[in-house]
């Protein structure tokens, strides 16, 4: 396998936070969200609305949310969710939804939830609208993409006109009030933010020689873990791999991770040093639960790819930020990568990190992946 060119390219740098501590807000608000909760979203020009989970929703929480923003609830969808359900041409990122008369839980439930029958939703008067890029209601999308959760959000213009001072009234229906630029900025504030935690040395078959390097945002999110692997010395062999609990754990038959996590483990070893990086972005980033969501529509006939979309996921929704940090970190600026996907290696040298040789990393293929991996070299470019 041919190497890929030697690339340099300047560092982008990470946006800098509205205020210092502005994304914790965000972490709390995710909390909220995923505990079925509602939270204020703040945007420019006096724009804000209520936002909700669309999974949580039931009667009674929509009829509390349009008696508290005196507002119709309507329905916040990524434009690829509006695409596969036929409500809109592809190419828009995030669309409002909304019914005349108001949607009840189960008609919003089946716009953004592909396993629900799209025919109960009462489509005939439907308007759809496309949100702007930076509005609340984008932000209240990716809300619950953050949040790990479907991407499709319950969204209210607060009309109430007590409102005209926002965070009182905010506080007085004991609201989480958030900031929609916040949202935008929030995983690149939290990779920035990342550091070494805790480290122990953790032999592992096929490599004694080990140590486990935990790394934690500045907010306490979600940790991703480094395994480094004897005395590495730049460029050092590295492999950035995706958890994935069916896979790595479990030994799933219907992906390949397993395999390639023992197998980096080995060959890291072999080389006589690198680093593993076990980044927490389950299934291509849409979380676990998202993930077997997406598993039930393969087994209705999707490929994994579209069975993301139809959740109305981006075909691959991961980020390489932590990772470049986390590299940075172990001092290394230049690497050999281990990995079949040319997208890895291009988000790695756009963010600042040389990357001078791709070295593929090939497994056996089993009859319950054959179509899995299929769709990643035919669709995705994997070289396999």
């Amino acid at each position: 396998m041919p190497k890929a060119p030697v690339m340099r390219r300047e560092t982008i740098p990470f946006p800098a936070s509205r205020e210092p501590l502005s994304f914790v807000a965000v972490h709390r608000a995710l909390a909220e969200v995923r505990c079925g909760g509602m939270v204020v979203v703040r945007g420019g020009e006096g724009a804000a609305l209520l936002a909700l989970a669309a999974e949580a929703l039931t009667a009674g929480i929509l009829a509390e949310m349009a008696a508290k923003a005196r507002s119709l609830p309507e329905l916040a969808i990524t434009g690829r969710r509006a695409a596969v359900a036929g409500l809109r041409p592809a190419g828009v990122k995030v669309v409002v939804v909304r019914k005349p008369a108001g949607f009840t839980a189960e008609q919003a439930a089946a716009i953004a939830d592909p396993l629900q029958p799209l025919a109960g939703a009462g489509t005939a008067d439907l308007i759809v609208s496309e949100a702007e890029p930076f509005a609340p209601a984008t932000a209240a999308v990716l809300l619950a993409k953050l949040a790990r959760l479907l991407p499709a959000a319950a969204v209210a213009t607060i009309a109430d006109e007590t409102a005209d001072d926002l965070a009182a009234w905010a506080h007085r229906h004991d609201l989480l009030l958030i900031d929609a630029g916040d949202v935008f900025q929030y995983r690149e504030i939290v990779a920035r933010t990342l550091k070494v935690v805790g480290e122990a040395r953790v032999p592992l078959a096929g490599a004694e020689d080990a140590r486990l390097i935990a790394f934690r945002p500045f907010d306490g999110g979600i940790e991703h873990l480094v395994v480094q692997i004897g005395a590495p010395t730049a460029p050092a062999l590295v492999r950035l791999h995706s958890e994935c609990f069916t896979g790595d754990l479990l030994g799933s038959l219907r992906c390949d991770c397993g395999d390639q996590l023992r197998g980096a483990v080995r060959e890291i070893a072999a080389a006589g040093g690198g680093f593993l990086l076990y980044l927490a972005q389950e299934g291509r980033g849409i979380g676990l639960v998202n993930k077997l969501r997406a598993y039930a529509l393969q087994d209705r006939g999707f490929d994994t790819l579209d069975a993301n979309e139809q959740l109305g996921f981006d075909a691959d929704e991961r980020v390489y930020l932590p990772a470049v940090q986390m590299l940075r970190q172990l001092g290394m600026t230049s690497v050999r990568l281990l990995t079949n996907n040319p997208a890895k290696v291009d988000a790695l040298v756009r963010l600042g990190i040389e990357v001078v040789e791709r070295v593929p990393h090939h497994f056996p293929n089993n009859r319950h992946n054959e179509q899995y991996l299929h769709t990643k070299a035919a669709r995705s470019g994997h070289f396999i």
